[in-house]
C-alpha cells in the first residue's frame, strides 16, 4: 500500500520501481522464492487503507501486508494486522510508536524510524552546541502521529545526552499545509538558535521555498534529521541552498560510497530515468526481507515460522556502510541501521540535482538503539 496521488505520490512511485528492482534481483536467484506483489493507492488515508488491507486479506488471500508512507496509515494498518494475525512489513512510515508503544509480534519495520533519526540528530546538536554554544531550540512538524512522535523522540534523545536547551516554540501545521507564512512570521518574532523541522516530501520543499523569501535562514540553523536530505528536496535547492541547512534521510544517493549502494542507485536510474527517494530503499528492503524470511521459514503461510525468521534477520542493504549488515532487532522488530547527517555541497553527479549532502557525520547503528530501559518505559513495562 503506497500513495499514488497527492503530494506524497512520488514516494509511492519510487517504491514501486524499487519493488521491481528487488523482484528482478530475486528472479536471477534460483533459490529465491517467487513473490506475487499487488500494489494499490492508499490515498494517505487511514480508514481507506484499512479497508484496502481487508480486501487484500479476504479477496487476494495476502500472506503479508507491506509498505505505507504516512505514519497515520501505517499505525492503523498495523492494528488490523495484529487483530487479523497477519505479518506487516513497514517500509517507510516512521513513527517509533509503531514498534515501541504499539509494537506487536506481527509488525516489522525495515527503514529507520523517528527514534533512530532523532537520536542521531540529538548527538549532532550536542556536538554543535560544543562548537557554537546554541541554547534556543524550536520545532516545527506536521500535526499528526509522525510529527508529534518525532518531537518526543528528539526531546528524549537530547535529555539522555544531558543537552541543556530552551524551547522557544513548537509549531504544528497540518499535513499538506499549503501556506507556512504564519509559522515563519512567528519564528522570526521569537527566533531560536536552531529550528528542527520534521516536515517531509512536498511539505518540506514548500516550507523551504516560502522561508527563502524571508530572513529566516540568517537568524537560525534549520535541521531536518529524518526526511530533509531526500533526493527530491536536494533537487529543489538548485545550486543555491539556504545557508546553514543540516539534513539527513533514511537513505542517501551518494552515501555510503559502497558498491552495493552504487549498484542500487544506478539500476534504479536505468529503470526509471530518475534517482531514488529514500522511500525506494525501504520498499527494496521490504521485498528482500520477505524473500529471505520465506526461504528460512520454508512457507509464507506459516506465520509463526515467518516471525521467527524475521526476528534478528540480517539483510545487506544499500544503506549499510562497508563492513556492516542491517538486521531486525528481535525485541522491537525495528531495523538497526547507521545514520549519516550532512550539509548541502555543490555536486552535479546526479542531475538534475546541483547539490548533494556532504561534510558527513556518521553515527554507528548500535549506538543509536533505544536502551532496554527506554523500550520498557515506552511500553509501560515494569522496570522502565
Amino acid at each position: 500500500m503506497y500513495p499514488m496521488t497527492g503530494r506524497s505520490a512520488s514516494f509511492g512511485r519510487d517504491s514501486i520501481v524499487a519493488i521491481q528492482l528487488a523482484l528482478e534481483e530475486l528472479s536471477s536467484d534460483p533459490d529465491a522464492p517467487r513473490l506475487r506483489v499487488i500494489v494499490d493507492d492508499s490515498r494517505s488515508k487511514a480508514s481507506f487503507a484499512v479497508r484496502m488491507a481487508e480486501d487484500f486479506i479476504q479477496n487476494d488471500e495476502a500472506n503479508i501486508l507491506c509498505g505505507m508512507v504516512s505514519s497515520g496509515v501505517g499505525m492503523a494498518v498495523s492494528r488490523l494486522a495484529k487483530q487479523r494475525k497477519i505479518i506487516m512489513v513497514g517500509t517507510d512510515h516512521a513513527s517509533s510508536r509503531a514498534s515501541l508503544e504499539e509494537g506487536h509480534r506481527y509488525y516489522f519495520r525495515v527503514s529507520s524510524d523517528t527514534w533512530y533519526s532523532h537520536a542521531a540528530g540529538a548527538r549532532y546538536l550536542a556536538e554543535l552546541q560544543e562548537k557554537n554554544g546554541w541554547q534556543k531550540l524550536a520545532f516545527l512538524g506536521p500535526d499528526y502521529e509522525y510529527g508529534r512522535v518525532a518531537w518526543r523522540d528528539l526531546r528524549q534523545a537530547l535529555n539522555q545526552n544531558g543537552t541543556r536547551y530552551e524551547v522557544t516554540g513548537t509549531y504544528w501545521p497540518k499535513l499538506y499545509e499549503p501556506d507556512y507564512s504564519l509559522y515563519i512570521q512567528s519564528l522570526l518574532e521569537s527566533p531560536p538558535d536552531v529550528l528542527v523541522v520534521s516536515l517531509w516530501g512536498g511539505d518540506f520543499i514548500a516550507f523551504l521555498e516560502q522561508a527563502r523569501t524571508t530572513q529566516l535562514f540568517s537568524h537560525m540553523r534549520v535541521a531536518n534529521f529524518d526526511a530533509g536530505g531526500d533526493y527530491e528536496t536536494l533537487v529543489s535547492l538548485k545550486d543555491d541552498p539556504p545557508e546553514g541547512l543540516i539534513l539527513s534521510a533514511r537513505h542517501h544517493v551518494n552515501w555510503p560510497e559502497t558498491e552495493q549502494n552504487r549498484r542500487f542507485v544506478t539500476r534504479f536510474h536505468e529503470l526509471s530515468g530518475r534517482y531514488p527517494s529514500y522511500s525506494a530503499q525501504g520498499a527494496y528492503a521490504g521485498m528482500l526481507a520477505i524473500a529471505r524470511a520465506i526461504r528460512i521459514a520454508g512457507d509464507a503461510t506459516d506465520t509463526d515460522a515467518m516471525i521467527e525468521a524475521l526476528e534478528g534477520l540480517e539483510i545487506p542493504l544499500p544503506k549499510d556502510p562497508e563492513g556492516y549488515v542491517s538486521y531486525i532487532d528481535p525485541d522491537t522488530h525495528q531495523i538497526v541501521q547507521a545514520q549519516a547527517i550532512g550539509t548541502p555541497v555543490a555536486n552535479d553527479q546526479y542531475p538534475p540535482a546541483r547539490v548533494m549532502l556532504g561534510n558527513w557525520v556518521v553515527y554507528d547503528a548500535e549506538s543509536l538503539k533505544p536502551s532496554p530501559a527506554l523500550v520498557k518505559k515506552r511500553r509501560g513495562e515494569p522496570g522502565g
